[in-house]
Parts: C-alpha cells; sequence; structure tokens
C-alpha cells in the first residue's frame, strides 16, 4: 500500500493531489483452465460492490466462456467466490451459432432501480466436427443484460436493434458496445457508445454516441450524433463518454493513439483530436481503451501507454496511470500523472473500468491478461486499485 502525501497542486483552477493515496489489492485469482478476464465494477445502492468477470481460454483472444460475479459488502476486506451467472452462459443456438456477451459493462440505473449491463454479443462457428469453435466476428451486436437486486435475479443477453444506416448512408455493420463507459442523463435516458463498421470491405470502426431509452427492461435506440472515425487501421473505437460541469466527452481508442471529443448535448460532438499532454507530446495510448473519473472539480483519465519502460508488455497495457485532464484543452496535465495499478509483465488494459464507491473512494478493477510466452498457464489475478481522494 502506497502513502498518503499532502503535497497538493493547483491545477487547472483547483486541487489535485501530487501524490493520490492508492492501495492496491487482489480480488479474484484463477484456478483451473481458464483465466478471469473483461472485470468490471459496479455500486449498488444497498452498499454492494459487484464485480462481473468472464473466463477465457489462456491462449488467443477471444475464447469468452461463462460469466460470474463477485461483491464485497466490507470495502473490499473480503469478497465472495465467484458465482456463474447462469442466465448468461455460453450455449448453441438452434442456427449452429454458439453465443455468449462480452466485453462487458456494469452500471447501476437510477431512474429504474436496476443494474443495466451493456457489452456486445460474441458468436462462435465450429469449422468442422469435433474441432474447437472459432470467433465469427459477424455475430457481433450490442448486447445488454439487467440484474434486479429486489429480485435476484439476471435476464438472458437481449439484442438492442440498430439503424441499417448511419447519416452519411453508409452501413452500420456488427454495431457493438463493448469495453465501454455510458453515461446516463438525469431523466433515465443513456448515452451508450457504439462502434460499428461502416465499410464491409474493411475492418475499419466508426464510434457514434447513441441516445437510448431504458424502462427496466426494453434498452432502445433512439438517436446518435456526430460520426468519428480516422483512416489509420481500424479507426476509432472502444469509446468512452462521460458528462462533467454541462459538458460531455468521449475518448476512443486507436491504434496509434486515443483520440478524445467534446459535447454540449451529450451526442453531437466536436472533431477527434489525439491525446497529448499539456506540453505537446503525444499521450501514445496504443490500441488500448481508456476511461474516465469525475470527482470533484476534477475530470480524470486512466489510461496505458508506450514509454513508460514498457516495451515488453503486450501493447504496453501496463501500468494503468491516471492524469487530470483540462477540459477546455483536451489535453492531459502531466504534472499529475500516477500510477495506479503497477505492471509485471502483464496486459492490464485489455479489460478495465472504475466506480464512485462512494463521495471518497474510487475504485479501478483489471484482469491480467495476454501473459508473455510461456506464462500462459500461470493463474491470473483480478486487481483492484483503490484511490483514496484528499479533502477538499
Amino acid at each position: 500500500m502506497k502513502g498518503l502525501s499532502l503535497v497538493l497542486c493547483v491545477v487547472g483552477g483547483g486541487l489535485f493531489a501530487a501524490d493520490l493515496r492508492i492501495e492496491n489489492s487482489t480480488v479474484l485469482t484463477s484456478a483451473g483452465a481458464y483465466h478471469w478476464s473483461q472485470s468490471r465494477p459496479a455500486v449498488l445502492p444497498d452498499g454492494r460492490v459487484i464485480i462481473t468477470t468472464q473466463e477465457i481460454e489462456k491462449r488467443g483472444s477471444h475464447g469468452y466462456r461463462d460469466i460470474y460475479f463477485t461483491q464485497t459488502t466490507d470495502g473490499a476486506k473480503t469478497w465472495s467466490a465467484p458465482k456463474r451467472i447462469e442466465a448468461l452462459s455460453r450455449k448453441r443456438f438452434p442456427d449452429g451459432v454458439e453465443r455468449v456477451m462480452g466485453d462487458i459493462c456494469p452500471q447501476w440505473h437510477a431512474k429504474t432501480g436496476k443494474l443495466l449491463v451493456t457489452g456486445k454479443c460474441f458468436g462462435f462457428l465450429a469449422k468442422a466436427k469435433d474441432t474447437a469453435a472459432k470467433d465469427d466476428r459477424s455475430q457481433e451486436r450490442v448486447a445488454y443484460c439487467v440484474y434486479s437486486p429486489d429480485t435476484d435475479q439476471w435476464t438472458e443477453m437481449k439484442i438492442m436493434a440498430m439503424p441499417e444506416k448511419d447519416h452519411a448512408g453508409h452501413p452500420i455493420i456488427e454495431p457493438n458496445a463493448g469495453c465501454n463507459q455510458r453515461w446516463d442523463l438525469p431523466g433515465g435516458d443513456v448515452l451508450l457508445p457504439v462502434r460499428y463498421r461502416a465499410d464491409p470491405k474493411t475492418r475499419v470502426y466508426t464510434t457514434v454516441v447513441a441516445r437510448c431509452t431504458f424502462d427496466g427492461e426494453t434498452l432502445a435506440y433512439a438517436e446518435h450524433g456526430s460520426e468519428h472515425t480516422i483512416s489509420i487501421p481500424r479507426g476509432l473505437y472502444e469509446p468512452s463518454v462521460c458528462g462533467f460541469k454541462d459538458r460531455f466527452f468521449l475518448t476512443m481508442r486507436g491504434e496509434q493513439n486515443g483520440h478524445v471529443a467534446r459535447s454540449d448535448d451529450g451526442v453531437n460532438y466536436t472533431p477527434a483530436v489525439e491525446w497529448k499532454f499539456d506540453d505537446g507530446q503525444p499521450l501514445l495510448s496504443t490500441n488500448t481503451q481508456q476511461h474516465w473519473i469525475t470527482h470533484g472539480d476534477g475530470l480524470h483519465l486512466i489510461y496505458t501507454r508506450k514509454g513508460a519502460s514498457n516495451d515488453h508488455v503486450f501493447r504496453h497495457r501496463a501500468p494503468i496511470f491516471i492524469a487530470r485532464v483540462d477540459p477546455d484543452k483536451l489535453q492531459l496535465i502531466r504534472a499529475t500523472e500516477q500510477v495506479l495499478i503497477p505492471e509485471t509483465g502483464v496486459d492490464l488494459g485489455g479489460g478495465y473500468a472504475p466506480v464512485d464507491v462512494n463521495a471518497h473512494e474510487t475504485w479501478v478493477i483489471s484482469s491480467e491478461m495476454a501473459f508473455p510466452k510461456g506464462r500462459e498457464d500461470e493463474p491470473n489475478r483480478v486487481l483492484l486499485a483503490k484511490i483514496l481522494w484528499p479533502p477538499n
């Protein structure tokens, strides 16, 4: 555990701790044939913190299996044994395709009193009899499920319909909402970031923010605004959105660097620009998602990047950093950068997320993934970094 430094810097009109108090711990350690993956937290009104996590095959990139959850009621001192969510088990459908929800992101929906979990549908096809099923990306869709604390019941995976074409007249192909961060509006509408392919000949992604309605059972598309992509391979995807001081902010994964945009209405954003530090140097968050944390008068980004003596880590996905954002200049303030979760040679950025547990604590959950060659069969861990904010 790291100590607390009371040295504070004046940044962007407010205070930012020069050394936040960060406590690191382990939530779960895998055992058996699979690793834990795509582990993300949510807070329920009764004080429970739930982490959804998914079994994944130890070799390959998309070998997703069943989904589990673990929870704590004592501030992460203890965690319950992982429990399989039977309604979300991977299964074969009548058309012969095995499907399972994946890249899932749980978040409490206050208006309906439900846990709304968004993500994508993974589909798997057996190439021949008795062979392992292979990932079929044509099956990708915007997927969601709902957990009701009142009945302690999870729904099965549901699919949210999207329009056939975008505003530019391009087809919306294989839309999904995996590995993102949504924002709920006061009236209950959901700002859900979605990525899709607009050209059947290429795997270049376009990102939009869709305004959706949710009545506690059905998530329905209502509209989307600006459409964002770049010509660099794979475009912009795995987007995350947040609201901060009457504006909205969108961050997106790119092959060479993350991109950021700003909005007044939550659906129409300024043209995306590359993430940079306030000294003009690019962030170089390569081929990895980023997420937002808002606290007090501060907007923060959590991310991984090149240039941290981490060339040995898959896609430079460790350590996980936090830094304060200048919301007017859309830049990161380099002097505020700190390590949230240290690197141990293993990918940490393939699936992670923050959650505000209370006014004084924000938790960031991540899974160890993509072990280096020769270490694939090691157990992996689900990790927690507690951010303990200093008093204002």
